[in-house]
């Protein structure tokens, strides 16, 4: 499955969560530290959820880009 991450910028690196997998959250100190511990929290998060009988959310969230007069 094929997750959406949102990484933002921290005063100490970045963090991440996936709004499709509430309570899902990494952080590191470069975006692609995060993105590995992003991927690793993911996993993890989804095992739990089986191991408890729970169903996996499938990905439903998608991101874009508008652009606008500034």
């Amino acid at each position: 499955m094929k997750y959406l991450i949102i990484l933002e910028k921290t005063p100490t690196g970045y963090s991440a969560y996936s709004p499709d997998l509430p309570g899902c959250v990494s952080a590191g100190s470069s975006a692609e530290e995060t993105e590995e511990n992003m991927r690793a929290a993911i996993e993890f998060h989804i095992e739990g959820l089986l191991d408890e009988g729970l169903t996996v959310p499938p990905p439903q969230s998608r991101a874009s880009y508008v652009e606008v007069a500034a």
